[in-house]
């Protein structure tokens, strides 16, 4: 399918442990970004790693009913990745994963926008065919990372680190949670982290914070958003759909990049977004016509 978008990274079968026994949904960080994408109407196309198997297929059933399209390559003879989540009182999740992990590059030519993160930036061998593809897009196409940091799977911090800031380098925009933050810059403030991030080279960083809301750094400096109340069902998807609304909103409008109000503008939509992914079970985010009626 033609696409606006390219999202590469892990799409899979999130295990949730509940009081009644063990849910499934479809998950995996950038498979959820593709989804938030589609749903706020545009045409992203999302190379992943999925089994020809019974999950595989409700993987891509559901990214394919979002509007999203699943790259061909996609397809392996391994069995679908999955990801155990335990939820803490928080209504947070931990994760035990069963991943697997090897992409081509992939030329970025014809898309507006490439976006990656999480797994896919860390574990070999794709890791190396992903950070090759952003050198590549850099320049042509707005480029988005997420790191979204898997301790379990990332690694040494020190190595993780460089390999996030070489990606960062080839980045129009990063945005990462505040325990993402908290593990790559152990001893540093939220303000120091974003001016961190922002000498590698991307002009907006933004870090969510719960129920803090977001930070962000962008044009006219530093900014802070609050969040949308809401009643927590969990968390699962709340920073892929921030995500999604801030790749959205830049495709929207351009300007967010270098207008003040513009960017604080994609912060709050990216807030009522996230709000409103986690007042409801598992991934699943809201579509244009659910944000905007909470807009007003």
């Amino acid at each position: 399918m033609d696409a606006d978008v390219l999202v590469i990274g892990e799409a899979l079968i999130d295990i949730v442990e509940t009081p009644e026994g063990d849910e499934e949904f479809v998950g995996g960080s950038p498979a959820n970004v593709a989804v938030g994408l589609a749903r706020q109407g545009h045409a992203v196309r999302l190379l992943t790693r999925i089994g020809r198997d019974d999950r595989g297929a409700r993987i891509a059933a559901q990214i394919e009913d979002s509007g999203a399209g699943v790259d061909d390559r996609s397809w392996t003879d391994a069995a679908t990745s999955t990801a155990r989540a335990r939820l803490r009182a928080d209504g947070s999740a931990e994760y035990e994963f069963a991943i697997d992990w090897d992409i081509p590059v992939s030329p970025a030519a014809g898309v507006r926008a490439v976006h990656t993160g999480s797994i896919a930036l860390f574990l070999e061998p794709g890791a190396t065919a992903v950070r090759e593809t952003l050198r590549a897009a850099a320049g042509a196409a707005f480029v988005s990372i997420d790191p979204n940091i898997r301790p379990a799977l990332v690694g040494e911090r020190e190595r993780a680190l460089a390999r996030f800031a070489d990606a960062a380098a080839s980045a129009d925009l990063v945005k990462l949670s505040d325990e993402d933050a908290a593990w790559l810059y152990p001893d540093a403030s939220a303000e120091e982290v974003l001016e961190r991030i922002a000498g590698y080279g991307p002009r907006l960083v933004v870090m969510t914070r719960g129920a803090e809301g977001a930070i962000g750094r962008g044009p006219g400096g530093i900014i802070a958003v609050a969040p949308l109340t809401v009643t927590v069902a969990d968390t699962i998807g709340a920073g892929d759909a921030y995500m999604a609304s801030l790749i959205s909103s830049v495709l929207d409008d351009p300007t967010v990049v270098d207008d003040v109000q513009a960017f604080a503008a994609a912060l709050r939509r990216a807030a009522v977004m996230a709000g409103i992914t986690v007042s409801r079970a598992g991934a699943n985010p809201p579509s244009r016509a659910e944000i905007d009626s909470r807009l007003g």
